[in-house]
């Protein structure tokens, strides 16, 4: 008897899908805490480009992140359109500002393949794996990178 992939729900994985300009990305659901629509930010003096500004997420001072921005991208205009997809990884939370959110994706351990060697700093790098859905190529984000002050592993 040939032995069959391992597809029970214990090597699943649950992410959540979502779109910047026309490309589509995800990360895992278990660091995503809410999803809410937008709110302007209050800009801070010095923040790096890509950080909008804060938000008063119920008595909490919520960096917001523009993803588009973050990744070398056209900065999000922020429009009531957007949304923030608040997420916490390591002790660290913040808000990403992305144009829209598309699905919750549950997919098999196996269907997700590591991003290939293009010789970039595979420390600075941002996309975890990358995983084909229904012809789509969907880009998994590391939010350990991603994050202002989220501890990452060590090398």
């Amino acid at each position: 008897m040939a032995d069959l992939p391992n597809t029970t729900p214990e090597n699943d994985v649950e992410l959540l899908s979502f779109r910047i300009s026309e490309q589509e990305y995800c990360v895992d659901i278990m660091s995503v805490r809410e999803i809410r629509g937008w709110t302007r930010a209050t800009p801070l003096p010095y923040s790096p480009p890509h950080v909008k500004g804060v938000i008063n997420l119920r008595g909490t001072v919520l960096p917001v992140i523009d993803l588009s921005a973050r990744l070398g991208m056209e900065p999000i205009d922020g429009i009531d359109q957007n949304v923030i997809v608040v997420v916490s990884v390591g002790g660290t939370t913040a808000g990403l500002l992305v144009d829209a959110v598309s699905d919750i994706l549950t997919v098999s351990q196996d269907e997700i393949q590591p991003p290939p060697d293009i010789g970039a700093d595979p420390s600075a790098c941002c996309i975890e794996s990358l995983l084909l859905v229904e012809g789509k190529l969907i880009r998994v984000l590391d939010l350990k990178v991603l994050l202002p002050n989220a501890p990452r592993d060590a090398a």
